[in-house]
């Protein structure tokens, strides 16, 4: 709720213009969340304001100070009332160095901005009264206004609190003409007055562009109203200000800020000024303002300063009174109300009577309140929230003081703003001005009924805007409506309209999509309970849909509301909500979640639901409205569903609760969406995935429909979507594939299905027709033909499996034409799985029924395959999608062979999965890798029984501890690396882990290729000293390297590897023996793998590895330098200067390559050569740099001639 502001200040004046009683009735009950319950940091903030004179003048001692003192403080923004035992010592602290006059510039404008940073956070009508404000004091404050630059906008903090300071000052009970004889004069200079002097102080701040601008109309507010300065100044102030006024114009930067200064001005004085010396001058600025037209600003403050002037302006009019007429509940003060109730009825009376001695006299409103009460009533319908706020409390403050027929028709012009023809900006300002009216008692109970009916309407107010809606603002200011009129109205006046609005509050609370209008209707609900006692089942409900409980939309629709229809008077009402409001909704998922709330709901109300809704249903089946459309067909189905589950408890058929025409009516929905072409084009996405699910529905409900030409229609509708899914849209395609493979499963099982167990006929022409689907050009066809083999029934595959396997294994594996499937092959694989579960596992079963010996070994090579696909395009790596669902696949797989037959399993079988999953678990992709070892581990740790043939279990139960592994992230390379390259010590595993390594090491990602390194590393600096363990190393690194060549996902990573390798020193124990096997065979394929290449990034990832191996020994040297110089030669200019370079790094690295006498030759033809130029001076210099170095100079081979 928002907090209306409170008078500060002293303010002498006998008559405000706005009287006290009506600030304290616009101060309601502040609830603050008691998370803190003391101002802790007292000490810190004492030695921080302590060490002020000694950092001011270090910029970061100075910064840090700044920042910590505005953490401290931040933390009481919501509880700024625990400051309050402090403000004095923290404002004297930071006062003391203002005034000390041995405090330099900077260390006083520090203090100032400590200063704003309390006034911000306590606000600064609280802080007014602690400054200082003797007679003294006014000079002072005067004096420090010389040095400051109203342009400097680093020190604006200074200015806001010297004027702040300066308005109390204003406060003094003596006459500033006192102060002018004591003033010093210089010969020549005349004399300023105290008085101006601070006019004029306030009259240039109230036009620039700081904050201190809202500072300097509180000054002027202070110092106008002083009874001997409004005598000499007030008019000529009034009038400088509307001329400002009206010369501005909001088109402007310079002129917003001058409107926004002299409005916030007239809106203090006119709010603290006496109304008798307001008065003359209100119709002048009422006129003036009028021609300012600020209605018409694009400026939001502009429009909110000039509602909350006219307002001011109306209250100045208008004879400060509370209104005798008012409806009062009791007083506000729980003491009072126990003083009353203590008393007797007529003391009581007479107490009443005193209260509220103001007869309702009968005098000429004034003219100018009808025009302000127009402008409030435009301002209501401001597009902007707080311009409507401010004209709601204009409008319950000038009603208040209104005779009761005047105020009555302000109500009615207020319920005007009600009119559909009207904006939700109205609807919404309507609301506020209503809360308000109903707060102030203004809003007697003879219009509650007209009230009433508003306002259950703005509870469920939505209006389509193009893709989405508005108002949900509306709907939560009828929750404060609510609120507002719960604390306002006895009981016994609200009674007539429990019923309406408890449902009303309750319907809003778990169906309203804004989880902001459903916890305002949860705390409107809980408050009316509160204070009414006469909402049913109250206490009950708010127990279980209490604030928290409203924030999850799903439990809402799904939970809360099945235990809420519990209770009778609810139920009806949150059932026809749903079907009205809720069901036709712009929003998918809220369509969906009233279907199934539907669902959830009809246990409560089988009857009703049946004989009312299922009808009203049917009709909205054929609706021109799509997504009443759609609703309706989900929410048929849901029902159907629910009422055959009641049904079959009671041993019934669903036609107990359904009579003829209606099961005749939704058997019809199919054929009357075809015929009328409602499957085409964006709406029959959705038409085909409703109704989809409306077959699964009724299947599921058994309804009768043997030998129904429906049937027919349905399967049609079925291998249409599978067969067209590439022309839905792609973030709606999964949804509706999965709604028509359910509903196929659903009727394969329900339809085809003899009493027997045995399959139909019809089978034979189905299965052939979805295996021809499977080589269909499309992509997506072979997606949805593929998850519909998996999800057939056993009966339906008996006597086709092997046909279907094979059909399936097609579809994985990637050909030419297909490489891009990437899809297809996921969801091929995921049928294999699904098959493999339905069928089951018999040794010596059948192949063509059962997954058996025969089979088993083409299913895992049809899995496996489809690890090592690492295909790309535009979407990036799409084959770890399919990578993703073989190692799913297998898991599955291998699992249920392990619990029931065992034997099946393999050991080579067995040692190619774990090692093929493990390889995926060090590679480059988060999800992917923490996929593969969740994977890894369920195959290692499963004991049920345990799966055979897990090479090196031993070891890996000790690497991964079950206890230890269950709270890695696998996602964080930080904990995956460390662990994952552990396995390099097994060399079963050791080729899988370094391919997967080598993709990681060598990758892009900064996390990825720093911990990937860092734990290889780690490993080899364990085996580096150990020659046979790193010869086994070595051997297998170049095996990956060999089986690799020439594939740049791999060999390019790899190559970047090695150089890190050799950089590292890791290979230090070979260079001791000449011409090393590891370094010849590594030269050799590097010479292969960039044999002809244009790559720019393999070329110099090579270059670097050829730089390493020069600390090999031996002829073998001298062949890496003849690769180099070959490079140096390179018809590429960029290869040529990063081979120069590396080259030029080598020779410093590598102290005995090169002879000392011409070492210095070879640094100078390396560094001053420039290598990007001519080919064959470049080969010129080169040349030299082989016979300096012993190398033989690289000789040109003769292309050879065309047609040779």
């Amino acid at each position: 709720m928002v907090l209306t502001e409170a008078a500060a200040g002293m303010v002498p004046s006998n008559e405000p213009a706005v009287s006290a009683a009506e600030e304290e009735m616009e101060d309601d009950v502040i609830s603050s969340g008691a998370a803190l319950e003391a101002f802790s940091e007292s000490a810190e903030t004492r030695a921080l304001l302590g060490s002020l004179p000694a950092v001011h003048g270090e910029r970061a001692a100075r910064e840090m100070a700044e920042e910590r003192f505005r953490v401290i403080m931040d933390k009481y923004q919501e509880q700024p009332h625990l400051l309050d035992p402090h403000l004095e010592w923290m404002m004297n602290s930071l006062l003391d160095l203002v005034q000390d006059e041995a405090s330099p510039p900077a260390l006083m404008h520090l203090a100032f901005k400590f200063l704003y940073v309390i006034t911000k956070v306590r606000g600064y009508k609280v802080f007014l009264r602690l400054f200082p404000h003797e007679v003294a004091d006014v000079q002072s404050v005067l004096d420090m206004f010389t040095g400051q630059n109203p342009k400097d906008h680093k020190t604006w903090e200074t200015r806001y609190m010297l004027l702040l300071w300066l308005s109390v000052t204003c406060l003094i009970p003596f006459d500033f003409s006192r102060f002018d004889g004591n003033l010093p004069t210089q010969s020549g200079e005349t004399r300023i007055p105290i008085m101006d002097r601070i006019l004029q102080i306030a009259k240039s701040y109230l036009v620039v562009s700081d904050k201190a601008r809202d500072a300097a109309a509180v000054l002027v507010s202070k110092l106008i109203i002083r009874p001997d300065v409004k005598q000499r100044k007030m008019a000529s102030f009034l009038d400088w200000s509307l001329c400002t006024l009206a010369n501005s114009s909001f088109q402007t930067i310079d002129g917003v800020i001058a409107m926004d200064g002299m409005l916030q001005a007239l809106a203090q004085i006119f709010k603290h000024g006496k109304r008798e010396d307001c008065l003359p001058y209100a119709n002048t600025v009422l006129q003036c303002l009028d021609g300012c037209r600020l209605p018409e600003s694009n400026q939001t403050l502009l429009r909110k300063l000039g509602v909350k002037l006219v307002q001011r302006l109306g209250l100045t009019f208008l004879k400060p009174k509370v209104a005798t007429w008012r409806y009062q509940r009791g007083c506000r003060s729980l003491t009072a109300n126990l003083q009353l109730s203590a008393l007797g009825k007529r003391e009581q009376k007479l107490l009443s009577d005193n209260l509220t001695s103001d007869v309702d006299e009968d005098y000429d409103v004034p003219e100018g309140v009808e025009s302000v009460i127009e402008q409030l009533l435009v301002g209501l319908k401001d597009k902007d929230t707080v311009v409507r706020w401010s004209a709601a409390k204009g409008i319950g403050r000038i009603a208040g003081r209104l005779p009761k027929e005047l105020a009555d028709e302000v109500v009615g012009s207020v319920l005007d703003c009600f009119s559909f023809q009207e904006t939700d900006k109205a609807w919404h300002g309507g609301c506020l001005a209503l809360a308000e009216l109903g707060r102030r008692g203004l809003l007697l109970p003879s219009r509650l009924s007209e009230v009433v009916t508003v306002i259950l309407k703005a509870l469920t107010y939505e209006e389509k805007r193009g893709a989405c809606s508005v108002g949900a603002n509306v709907r939560d200011a009828a929750c404060y409506v609510c609120w507002a009129f719960a604390r306002a109205y006895e009981p016994q006046e609200m009674t007539p309209f429990v019923t309406a609005i408890s449902s009303a509050l309750i319907i809003a609370a778990i169906f309203d999509r804004n989880v902001n209008c459903r916890r305002a209707a949860s705390a409107a609900f809980q408050e009316n309970v509160g204070r009414q006692g006469t909402f049913p089942h109250g206490i009950d409900i708010l127990t279980t849909a209490d604030y928290f409980a409203v924030g999850n939309i799903s439990n809402c629709f799904l939970v809360i509301s099945v235990f809420i229809a519990g209770f009778q008077e609810y139920t009806k009402p949150m059932i026809d909500h749903l079907v009205s409001m809720k069901i036709n909704h712009w929003d998918l998922a809220i369509r969906e979640l009233s279907a199934k709330a539907l669902h959830n709901l009809t246990p409560q109300e089988p009857e009703y639901i049946a004989t009312h809704v299922f009808p009203a249903l049917l009709l909205m089946t054929l609706s021109p409205d799509l997504h009443t459309r759609h609703g309706a067909i989900l929410s048929c189905a849901e029902i159907t569903y629910a009422l055959y589950k009641l049904a079959s408890q009671r041993n019934r058929p669903v036609t107990d609760y359904l009579d003829e025409k209606a099961v005749q009516s939704v058997k019809q929905i199919h054929q009357q969406l075809y015929d009328r072409h409602l499957y085409r084009g964006l709406g029959g996405e959705l038409m085909r995935q409703a109704v989809c699910i409306l077959i699964k529905k009724l299947l599921l409900s058994r309804i009768p429909f043997k030998g129904d030409t429906v049937i027919d229609g349905w399967l049609w509708l079925i291998h249409d979507t599978l067969r067209s899914l590439q022309l839905v849209s792609t973030h709606s395609r999964q949804q509706i594939k999965e709604a028509a493979v359910s509903a196929l499963a659903t009727l394969c099982s329900e339809y085809y299905m003899k009493e027997s167990g045995e399959a139909d006929s019809a089978i034979e022409r189905l299965i052939p027709q979805y295996l021809a689907e499977l080589q269909s050009p499309e992509e997506m066809t072979r997606c949805g033909f593929s998850s519909a083999l998996g999800a057939l029934p056993r009966f339906f595959l008996r006597g086709h499996l092997q046909q279907v396997l094979i059909g399936l294994r097609r579809v994985t594996c990637i050909s030419p034409k297909d490489v891009s499937f990437a899809e297809a092959r996921r969801d091929g694989l995921k049928a294999i799985s699904r098959i493999c579960q339905t069928v089951g596992v018999k040794a010596e079963g059948p192949s063509d029924e059962v997954v058996c010996k025969e089979n088993i070994s083409e299913i895992y090579s049809a899995l496996l395959d489809c690890m090592n696909d690492y295909t790309t395009d535009s979407r990036g790596d799409v084959g770890a999608w399919v990578r993703e669902a073989a190692m799913t696949s297998l898991m599955d797989l291998t699992l249920l062979l392990a619990q029931t037959e065992p034997v099946l399993i393999e050991a080579q079988i067995c040692e190619r999965v774990m090692c093929c999953i493990a390889q995926q678990a060090c590679e480059k992709i988060d999800r992917f890798r923490a996929h593969a070892a969740r994977v890894f581990l369920t195959l290692l740790h499963f004991d049920s029984p345990p799966i055979p043939h897990v090479p090196n279990r031993r070891e890996l139960e000790s690497l991964f501890p079950r206890s230890d592994v269950a709270s890695v992230n696998w996602n964080a390379p930080s904990q995956a690396f460390p662990l994952i390259t552990q396995l390099l010590g097994l060399p079963t595993y050791r080729y899988h882990i370094l391919l997967g390594l080598a993709v990681s090491v060598g990758g892009l990602t900064e996390s990825t290729v720093k911990h990937s390194t860092q734990s290889l590393f780690e490993y080899m600096k364990g085996i580096q000293k150990d020659a046979q363990v790193l010869e086994s190393f070595s051997g297998t690194l170049l095996k990956v390297f060999e089986d690799n060549l020439l594939n740049d996902r791999v060999s390019i990573s790899l190559l970047k590897m090695l150089d890190q390798l050799l950089a590292n020193g890791c290979f230090e124990i070979f260079t001791s023996e000449e011409n090393h096997p590891f370094c010849v065979k590594l030269l050799a394929l590097c010479k292969e793998e960039i044999r002809n290449s244009k790559d720019i990034q393999k070329l110099r990832s090579s270059i670097a590895v050829l730089c390493g191996m020069v600390q090999f020994n031996g002829d073998v040297r001298k062949k890496v330098l003849l690769q180099l110089f070959l490079l140096l030669g390179h018809p590429f200019p960029v290869i040529r200067k990063t081979t120069a370079s590396e080259v030029y790094e080598m020779v410093l690295t590598y102290s005995d390559l090169v002879d000392a006498n011409v070492l210095d030759e070879v640094m100078s033809v390396l560094s001053d050569t420039v290598w990007d130029a001519e080919l064959p001076v470049v080969r010129g210099h080169r040349n030299h740099l082989c016979d300096l170095l012993g190398v033989p100079r690289p000789q040109l081979v003769p292309k050879p001639a065309p047609g040779s």
